[in-house]
Protein backbone atom coordinates (compact mmCIF):
# COMPACT_ATOMS: atom_id res chain seq x y z
CA UNK A 1 0.00 0.00 0.00
CA UNK A 2 1.56 3.74 -0.87
CA UNK A 3 1.49 5.84 1.78
CA UNK A 4 -1.52 8.13 2.11
CA UNK A 5 -0.87 11.83 2.71
CA UNK A 6 -3.33 11.81 5.09
CA UNK A 7 -3.47 15.67 5.45
CA UNK A 8 -3.73 16.54 1.63
CA UNK A 9 -6.77 14.21 0.97
CA UNK A 10 -9.68 15.56 -1.51
CA UNK A 11 -13.23 14.80 -0.63
CA UNK A 12 -13.36 12.26 -3.36
CA UNK A 13 -13.86 8.70 -3.80
CA UNK A 14 -10.49 6.47 -3.06
CA UNK A 15 -9.82 2.79 -3.79
CA UNK A 16 -10.07 0.53 -1.35
CA UNK A 17 -9.62 -3.15 -1.04
CA UNK A 18 -13.28 -4.37 -0.50
CA UNK A 19 -16.92 -3.76 -0.74
CA UNK A 20 -19.89 -5.50 0.33
CA UNK A 21 -23.16 -6.20 -1.82
CA UNK A 22 -26.91 -7.72 -1.10
CA UNK A 23 -29.09 -8.82 -3.57
CA UNK A 24 -33.08 -8.43 -3.46
CA UNK A 25 -34.64 -10.87 -5.35
CA UNK A 26 -38.15 -13.24 -5.10
CA UNK A 27 -38.86 -10.61 -1.77
CA UNK A 28 -36.00 -11.47 0.72
CA UNK A 29 -32.43 -10.57 0.53
CA UNK A 30 -28.92 -12.27 -0.06
CA UNK A 31 -26.73 -12.77 2.65
CA UNK A 32 -23.97 -10.33 2.72
CA UNK A 33 -21.38 -10.82 -0.20
CA UNK A 34 -17.21 -9.77 -0.09
CA UNK A 35 -16.24 -8.35 -3.42
CA UNK A 36 -12.97 -6.79 -4.31
CA UNK A 37 -14.39 -5.08 -7.39
CA UNK A 38 -15.62 -1.86 -7.96
CA UNK A 39 -18.01 -2.17 -11.02
CA UNK A 40 -21.35 -3.35 -11.07
CA UNK A 41 -23.16 -5.65 -13.65
CA UNK A 42 -26.72 -4.78 -14.55
CA UNK A 43 -29.04 -5.02 -16.78
CA UNK A 44 -28.84 -1.65 -19.23
CA UNK A 45 -33.35 -1.33 -18.60
CA UNK A 46 -32.45 -1.27 -14.84
CA UNK A 47 -35.02 0.88 -13.09
CA UNK A 48 -31.57 2.88 -11.57
CA UNK A 49 -31.27 3.79 -14.63
CA UNK A 50 -33.91 5.01 -16.33
CA UNK A 51 -36.39 5.82 -13.55
CA UNK A 52 -34.28 7.43 -10.52
CA UNK A 53 -34.87 4.05 -8.20
CA UNK A 54 -31.62 5.08 -6.45
CA UNK A 55 -30.90 5.95 -2.64
CA UNK A 56 -28.26 6.62 -1.07
CA UNK A 57 -26.47 8.12 2.40
CA UNK A 58 -23.05 8.62 4.30
CA UNK A 59 -21.64 8.54 7.65
CA UNK A 60 -18.55 8.52 8.76
CA UNK A 61 -15.75 6.39 11.01
CA UNK A 62 -12.92 8.57 13.01
CA UNK A 63 -9.90 7.05 15.13
CA UNK A 64 -10.25 8.74 18.54
CA UNK A 65 -7.65 9.96 20.31
CA UNK A 66 -7.55 6.79 22.11
CA UNK A 67 -6.89 4.80 19.26
CA UNK A 68 -10.58 3.41 19.31
CA UNK A 69 -12.26 3.64 15.41
CA UNK A 70 -15.82 5.14 16.38
CA UNK A 71 -19.08 5.72 13.79
CA UNK A 72 -21.37 8.60 14.41
CA UNK A 73 -25.11 7.80 14.55
CA UNK A 74 -24.90 4.59 12.43
CA UNK A 75 -28.33 3.61 13.78
CA UNK A 76 -30.04 7.18 12.47
CA UNK A 77 -28.54 6.66 8.87
CA UNK A 78 -29.44 3.65 8.41
CA UNK A 79 -33.77 4.77 9.18
CA UNK A 80 -32.80 7.89 7.03
CA UNK A 81 -31.90 5.21 4.15
CA UNK A 82 -35.25 3.22 4.62
CA UNK A 83 -37.12 6.16 4.42
CA UNK A 84 -35.64 7.13 1.14
CA UNK A 85 -36.32 3.31 0.03
CA UNK A 86 -40.02 3.80 0.78
CA UNK A 87 -40.08 7.23 -1.07
CA UNK A 88 -39.19 5.40 -4.12
CA UNK A 89 -40.66 1.78 -3.94
CA UNK A 90 -37.70 0.02 -2.95
CA UNK A 91 -37.43 -3.07 -0.47
CA UNK A 92 -36.16 -1.55 2.90
CA UNK A 93 -32.73 -2.66 4.62
CA UNK A 94 -33.25 -4.47 7.49
CA UNK A 95 -31.55 -2.65 10.58
CA UNK A 96 -29.56 -5.48 11.96
CA UNK A 97 -27.98 -6.01 8.06
CA UNK A 98 -27.00 -2.43 7.69
CA UNK A 99 -25.07 -2.58 10.94
CA UNK A 100 -23.73 -5.77 10.22
CA UNK A 101 -22.67 -4.02 6.24
CA UNK A 102 -21.16 -1.19 8.24
CA UNK A 103 -19.24 -2.56 10.52
CA UNK A 104 -17.68 -4.98 8.31
CA UNK A 105 -16.72 -3.00 5.11
CA UNK A 106 -15.43 -0.56 8.37
CA UNK A 107 -13.21 -3.79 9.25
CA UNK A 108 -12.54 -4.88 6.35
CA UNK A 109 -10.65 -1.82 5.03
CA UNK A 110 -9.31 -0.71 8.67
CA UNK A 111 -5.62 0.40 7.22
CA UNK A 112 -7.28 2.83 5.21
CA UNK A 113 -8.83 4.56 8.38
CA UNK A 114 -6.91 8.24 8.59
CA UNK A 115 -4.52 8.75 11.91
CA UNK A 116 -6.31 10.59 14.74
CA UNK A 117 -5.29 14.71 14.57
CA UNK A 118 -4.83 14.12 10.37
CA UNK A 119 -8.54 16.02 10.05
CA UNK A 120 -9.55 13.26 7.80
CA UNK A 121 -11.80 10.48 8.44
CA UNK A 122 -12.84 7.46 6.33
CA UNK A 123 -16.74 7.49 4.59
CA UNK A 124 -18.92 5.36 4.43
CA UNK A 125 -21.33 5.15 1.32
CA UNK A 126 -24.14 2.87 1.21
CA UNK A 127 -26.05 2.71 -2.07
CA UNK A 128 -29.50 1.16 -2.74
CA UNK A 129 -30.56 0.45 -6.27
CA UNK A 130 -33.15 -1.15 -8.70
CA UNK A 131 -31.25 -3.27 -11.16
CA UNK A 132 -34.09 -5.12 -12.25
CA UNK A 133 -35.71 -4.38 -15.59
CA UNK A 134 -38.53 -2.67 -16.61
CA UNK A 135 -39.42 -0.33 -19.45
CA UNK A 136 -42.70 0.60 -18.08
CA UNK A 137 -42.74 3.18 -15.79
CA UNK A 138 -43.24 1.01 -12.39
CA UNK A 139 -40.35 0.18 -9.60
CA UNK A 140 -38.43 -3.20 -10.01
CA UNK A 141 -38.54 -6.89 -8.97
CA UNK A 142 -35.35 -6.72 -8.04
CA UNK A 143 -32.50 -4.48 -6.42
CA UNK A 144 -28.80 -4.24 -5.48
CA UNK A 145 -27.40 -2.78 -2.36
CA UNK A 146 -23.58 -1.77 -1.81
CA UNK A 147 -21.55 -0.13 0.53
CA UNK A 148 -18.19 0.76 -0.16
CA UNK A 149 -15.76 3.23 1.88
CA UNK A 150 -12.50 5.72 1.16
CA UNK A 151 -10.85 8.23 3.15
CA UNK A 152 -11.37 11.46 2.54
CA UNK A 153 -11.05 14.79 3.57
CA UNK A 154 -12.66 18.27 3.97
CA UNK A 155 -15.92 19.12 1.79
CA UNK A 156 -15.19 22.17 1.62
CA UNK A 157 -11.09 23.16 0.66
CA UNK A 158 -12.00 25.87 3.63
CA UNK A 159 -12.39 23.38 6.38
CA UNK A 160 -13.68 25.35 9.51
CA UNK A 161 -12.40 28.39 7.73
CA UNK A 162 -15.54 30.93 6.21
CA UNK A 163 -16.72 30.20 3.02
CA UNK A 164 -18.62 32.12 0.36
CA UNK A 165 -22.03 31.36 -0.66
CA UNK A 166 -24.43 32.54 -3.37
CA UNK A 167 -28.30 32.43 -3.48
CA UNK A 168 -30.23 31.31 -6.44
CA UNK A 169 -33.89 31.56 -7.65
CA UNK A 170 -33.96 30.68 -11.28
CA UNK A 171 -33.17 26.47 -10.08
CA UNK A 172 -34.89 24.47 -7.55
CA UNK A 173 -33.17 21.45 -6.15
CA UNK A 174 -36.09 19.88 -4.97
CA UNK A 175 -40.36 20.61 -5.05
CA UNK A 176 -42.44 21.02 -1.89
CA UNK A 177 -43.94 18.04 -2.32
CA UNK A 178 -41.26 16.14 -4.28
CA UNK A 179 -38.24 13.72 -3.20
CA UNK A 180 -36.14 16.97 -1.39
CA UNK A 181 -37.12 14.88 1.66
CA UNK A 182 -35.12 11.44 0.91
CA UNK A 183 -31.76 11.17 0.41
CA UNK A 184 -31.92 10.16 -3.66
CA UNK A 185 -29.64 11.14 -6.66
CA UNK A 186 -32.23 13.33 -8.02
CA UNK A 187 -32.12 16.11 -5.94
CA UNK A 188 -28.61 16.53 -6.32
CA UNK A 189 -28.85 16.69 -10.23
CA UNK A 190 -31.11 19.19 -9.72
CA UNK A 191 -28.48 20.98 -8.04
CA UNK A 192 -25.66 20.57 -10.17
CA UNK A 193 -26.40 23.16 -12.63
CA UNK A 194 -26.98 25.79 -10.28
CA UNK A 195 -23.63 24.61 -8.31
CA UNK A 196 -21.48 24.30 -11.00
CA UNK A 197 -22.17 27.91 -11.78
CA UNK A 198 -21.56 29.04 -8.35
CA UNK A 199 -17.77 27.53 -8.06
CA UNK A 200 -17.36 29.18 -11.50
CA UNK A 201 -18.42 32.52 -10.05
CA UNK A 202 -16.25 32.08 -7.11
CA UNK A 203 -18.45 30.52 -4.21
CA UNK A 204 -18.18 27.54 -2.29
CA UNK A 205 -21.62 26.23 -2.43
CA UNK A 206 -25.53 27.75 -3.62
CA UNK A 207 -28.51 28.40 -1.21
CA UNK A 208 -31.32 27.42 -2.79
CA UNK A 209 -35.22 28.39 -1.82
CA UNK A 210 -38.23 27.24 -1.15
CA UNK A 211 -39.62 26.07 -4.91
CA UNK A 212 -43.04 27.69 -4.79
CA UNK A 213 -42.47 31.18 -3.36
CA UNK A 214 -38.82 31.86 -3.77
CA UNK A 215 -39.35 33.46 0.03
CA UNK A 216 -37.83 30.83 2.19
CA UNK A 217 -34.10 29.63 2.80
CA UNK A 218 -34.53 25.66 1.95
CA UNK A 219 -30.80 24.05 1.94
CA UNK A 220 -27.28 25.22 1.90
CA UNK A 221 -26.14 23.18 -1.48
CA UNK A 222 -25.60 19.65 -0.34
CA UNK A 223 -26.18 20.72 3.18
CA UNK A 224 -28.49 22.13 5.98
CA UNK A 225 -28.70 25.61 6.74
CA UNK A 226 -28.56 27.40 10.45
CA UNK A 227 -28.42 30.76 11.85
CA UNK A 228 -27.62 31.96 14.85
CA UNK A 229 -29.24 35.12 16.60
CA UNK A 230 -28.53 35.99 20.23
CA UNK A 231 -29.79 33.04 22.55
CA UNK A 232 -31.14 31.11 19.68
CA UNK A 233 -30.14 28.54 17.16
CA UNK A 234 -32.68 28.76 14.08
CA UNK A 235 -32.65 25.93 11.51
CA UNK A 236 -35.20 26.04 8.34
CA UNK A 237 -38.67 23.98 8.53
CA UNK A 238 -39.12 22.99 5.10
CA UNK A 239 -41.16 19.75 3.18
CA UNK A 240 -38.23 19.65 0.53
CA UNK A 241 -35.26 19.86 3.32
CA UNK A 242 -33.03 16.41 3.46
CA UNK A 243 -33.29 15.84 7.61
CA UNK A 244 -29.70 16.02 8.59
CA UNK A 245 -28.48 13.49 10.78
CA UNK A 246 -25.98 16.46 12.00
CA UNK A 247 -28.37 19.12 12.11
CA UNK A 248 -29.86 16.81 14.75
CA UNK A 249 -27.39 16.58 16.77
CA UNK A 250 -26.30 20.26 16.90
CA UNK A 251 -30.04 21.08 18.01
CA UNK A 252 -29.08 18.86 21.01
CA UNK A 253 -25.71 20.16 21.59
CA UNK A 254 -27.58 23.66 21.23
CA UNK A 255 -29.94 22.70 23.78
CA UNK A 256 -27.37 21.65 26.04
CA UNK A 257 -25.21 24.90 26.34
CA UNK A 258 -28.60 26.80 26.75
CA UNK A 259 -29.85 28.09 23.25
CA UNK A 260 -33.15 28.15 22.40
CA UNK A 261 -33.57 26.16 19.25
CA UNK A 262 -36.30 27.15 17.02
CA UNK A 263 -37.10 24.55 13.40
CA UNK A 264 -39.30 27.01 11.39
CA UNK A 265 -39.34 28.96 7.96
CA UNK A 266 -36.62 31.15 7.20
CA UNK A 267 -37.05 34.03 5.46
CA UNK A 268 -34.46 35.23 3.19
CA UNK A 269 -34.83 39.37 4.67
CA UNK A 270 -34.13 37.69 8.24
CA UNK A 271 -30.29 37.10 7.04
CA UNK A 272 -29.71 40.78 7.85
CA UNK A 273 -30.44 40.24 11.42
CA UNK A 274 -28.64 37.19 12.02
CA UNK A 275 -25.31 36.96 14.15
CA UNK A 276 -23.55 33.51 12.50
CA UNK A 277 -24.61 31.15 9.80
CA UNK A 278 -23.04 28.20 8.30
CA UNK A 279 -23.94 24.79 6.55
CA UNK A 280 -24.41 21.53 8.31
CA UNK A 281 -23.77 18.01 7.38
CA UNK A 282 -22.09 14.86 7.32
CA UNK A 283 -19.81 15.92 5.11
CA UNK A 284 -18.76 19.14 6.29
CA UNK A 285 -19.40 18.70 10.09
CA UNK A 286 -19.92 22.62 10.54
CA UNK A 287 -18.85 24.94 7.48
CA UNK A 288 -19.07 28.33 8.68
CA UNK A 289 -20.77 30.94 6.06
CA UNK A 290 -18.79 34.38 5.88
CA UNK A 291 -20.71 35.94 3.53
CA UNK A 292 -23.69 35.22 1.10
CA UNK A 293 -24.41 36.87 -1.79
CA UNK A 294 -27.89 37.34 -3.75
CA UNK A 295 -27.36 37.06 -7.08
CA UNK A 296 -30.55 38.41 -8.06
CA UNK A 297 -30.46 41.42 -6.32
CA UNK A 298 -26.26 42.07 -5.53
CA UNK A 299 -27.04 42.20 -1.93
CA UNK A 300 -24.51 41.04 0.53
CA UNK A 301 -24.83 39.48 4.01
CA UNK A 302 -21.75 39.45 5.81
CA UNK A 303 -20.81 37.48 8.83
CA UNK A 304 -17.86 35.97 10.65
CA UNK A 305 -15.73 39.36 11.45
CA UNK A 306 -11.98 39.00 11.15
CA UNK A 307 -12.30 36.06 9.23
CA UNK A 308 -13.01 34.07 11.94
CA UNK A 309 -16.03 31.74 12.58
CA UNK A 310 -18.10 32.84 15.18
CA UNK A 311 -17.75 31.60 18.80
CA UNK A 312 -21.38 29.81 18.87
CA UNK A 313 -20.65 27.60 15.92
CA UNK A 314 -16.74 27.15 17.49
CA UNK A 315 -18.11 25.95 20.44
CA UNK A 316 -21.12 23.29 18.79
CA UNK A 317 -18.41 21.88 16.34
CA UNK A 318 -15.88 21.72 18.96
CA UNK A 319 -18.70 19.65 21.14
CA UNK A 320 -19.48 17.74 17.89
CA UNK A 321 -16.37 16.76 16.93
CA UNK A 322 -15.04 15.90 20.42
CA UNK A 323 -18.04 13.14 20.48
CA UNK A 324 -16.78 11.73 17.46
CA UNK A 325 -13.23 11.91 18.29
CA UNK A 326 -14.26 10.10 21.81
CA UNK A 327 -12.61 13.04 23.94
CA UNK A 328 -15.60 13.81 25.50
CA UNK A 329 -17.81 10.98 26.94
CA UNK A 330 -20.79 9.33 24.84
CA UNK A 331 -24.32 10.48 26.71
CA UNK A 332 -26.39 10.57 23.97
CA UNK A 333 -25.85 6.71 22.33
CA UNK A 334 -24.66 8.05 19.17
CA UNK A 335 -21.28 6.10 18.75
CA UNK A 336 -20.62 2.45 17.58
CA UNK A 337 -17.47 1.41 18.75
CA UNK A 338 -15.76 -0.89 15.74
Amino acid sequence: MTAIDWKNLPFGYFKTDYNLRAYWKDGRWSPLEVTDSEYINMHMAATCLHYGQEAFEGLKAFTGADGQIRIFRLDENGKRMNNSAIGLIMPQIPSEMFREAVLKVVQLNKKYIPPYGEGASLYIRPLLIGTGPEVGVRPAKEYTFVIFVGPVGPYFKEGFSPVMMQIVRDFDRAAPLGTGHIKVGGNYGASLRAGVRAHAEGYASCIFLDAKEKKYIDEAGPANFFAIKGNTYITPKSSSILPSITNMSLRVLAEEIGLKVEVRPVAVEELAGFDEVGACGTAAVISPIGSIHDRDTGKIYQYCKEGKAGKVSVKLYSMLRDIQDGKTPDHHGWITVV
